[in-house]
């Protein structure tokens, strides 16, 4: 499934809806989307308020697609090039509530199994890819 998105908010949570959909309709349990449903809304959001600013007139492109026990979510974008898995992993610290944002690449990491980015084209690519388990809970 692809879907071509406008960088907004509301466009971000869309496709969060569409992930959910496509999901069920699979048969994944609720767990597994949720953390992906997390980790896309995280990586899409990124994507409309650091790369785009929230052009709503700039768009960029989220894919789905499952492979036996593997779950890939891939987002497109043609905003400056940025690898956020060289962002360097952050502790909790206890002035945290006073720092905006940064968090959001830390949460997909807990709910994917691997993150790729490449720059192909002139797009960004990130690739998030989730071993799903099994009926029975074995991964």
């Amino acid at each position: 499934m692809t879907l071509e998105l406008h960088a907004t908010p509301e466009e971000v949570m869309r496709a969060v809806e569409a992930l959910q959909e496509f999901g069920r309709q699979r048969g994944m349990g609720e767990r597994e989307l949720f953390g992906l449903a997390l980790a896309l809304e995280e990586c899409g959001s990124n994507i409309v308020n650091h790369a785009f600013q929230r052009d709503g007139q700039k768009s960029f492109r989220v894919t789905f697609e499952q492979a036996g026990d593997t779950f890939v979510i891939e987002l497109h974008d043609r905003g400056p090039a940025f690898d956020p898995t060289v962002v360097a992993e952050r502790k909790p610290q206890a002035d945290d509530d006073d720092l905006p944002g940064g968090w959001g690449i830390q949460l997909a990491r807990r709910h994917v199994d691997e993150i790729r980015y490449q720059r192909e084209a002139g797009e960004n690519v990130l690739r998030l890819t989730k071993r799903l388990e099994a009926a029975d809970g074995a991964k």
